[in-house]
């Protein structure tokens, strides 16, 4: 059954392999606990379930063009904003600049942000992380509309900011970008400014192999520095 499901996931709904891989390691986790603690079962059914492999890494990058048209898209010019497609821009720019995800900057509240540490609470890993914010980081803040403590900064649900993100990026004329794309970015651009400890501890990473994932310079620009 669960082969089929695999089979069904990947040819009639199109999911990649990486997707699949983590739903099999939840039903994994799910079933050593009925076989350890429960002992509903004898034998994990998820153990000779053959695994397809994850897809390589994304290696786009977003380029200072694309930038610009986005930002123009989204209608934000350095001026207060008063739209939703604006906040978005301001969070796309945002996310540049500090490597949170789409979903920690949706969840970021007015008072998770104290000087220039924005305090992360409970993760994708589970746990709380402090994120640095650069200057730029702090300026566009300061673009969006003042919220009470316990409201989000940037007033957006995941939906609203995946939605406007879609007409945006139809609107600059650009294909194959992801906001996710914004993460790689971010992390190969402070990759130049901080050590493998601090960009790691930046970002929220525990395995530091998960960097090389995200970091994406290309091997001209790393040339150009043994030069």
């Amino acid at each position: 059954m669960l082969g089929e499901w695999r089979d069904r996931r990947l040819s009639i709904d199109k999911v990649v392999g990486s997707t699949i891989n983590r739903d099999l390691n939840l039903l994994s986790n799910v079933f050593t606990i009925a076989r350890k603690e429960w002992k509903w079962v004898a034998e994990s059914p998820t153990t000779g379930v053959r695994r397809p492999k994850n897809p390589a890494p994304r290696e786009r990058l977003i380029t200072d063009d694309e930038i610009e048209r986005i930002t123009l898209a989204s209608g934000f010019d350095e001026m207060p904003v008063h739209l939703v497609k604006q906040r978005v821009g301001v969070a796309f720019l945002f996310a540049i600049e500090s490597a949170m995800r789409a979903s920690e900057l949706c969840g970021l509240k007015s008072m998770d942000v104290v000087g220039s540490v924005a305090t992360l609470l409970d993760t994708k890993n589970g746990t709380n992380r402090d994120v640095p914010l650069s200057g730029r980081a702090l300026e566009l803040l300061t673009f969006l509309p003042a919220v009470e403590p316990d409201e989000r900064v940037f007033g957006l649900s995941s939906s609203a900011l995946d939605a406007n993100f879609r007409k945006m990026k139809i609107a600059a004329g650009i294909d194959g970008m992801t906001f996710h794309d914004t993460r790689h970015l971010a992390i190969t651009r402070l990759a130049k400014k901080l050590n493998v400890l601090e960009l790691a501890r930046m970002v929220g990473h525990r395995d530091l192999r998960m960097l090389q994932i995200y970091y994406n310079e290309s091997a001209e620009n790393i040339a150009a520095k043994l030069l």
